[in-house]
């Protein structure tokens, strides 16, 4: 199984009601993709200076499967739009 974690810090002036739009659309993803077998995110609660403000979990059976989520055509769409309100973006991705 491999462990997939995204961590997001927002753009300045990033809106309650852009959030709400990452995670609806964000969940909406694990019935449309099949190769997601878990999956969890939200928004930081402690909110100190070292946190960032969302992060998301995902697993996948194995790296192909990673693969053939990054270029699913409903998840590029959805990546598009957190791109578009995130600062920083990053990714690490190991097995379990």
């Amino acid at each position: 199984m491999l462990r997939h974690v995204v961590f997001v810090k927002f753009k300045a002036g990033v809106t309650a009601e852009q959030v709400e739009e990452v995670k609806k659309a964000l969940g909406g993803l694990p019935a449309k993709i099949q190769e997601i077998k878990g999956w969890a995110f939200g928004a930081d609660v402690l909110r100190t200076e070292r946190s960032v403000d969302f992060a998301l979990v995902a697993d996948f059976e194995d790296v192909e499967a990673l693969k053939r989520y990054q270029v699913h055509p409903d998840h590029v769409p959805v990546l598009a739009l957190v791109r578009s309100v995130s600062e920083v973006l990053q990714v690490a991705d190991f097995f379990l």
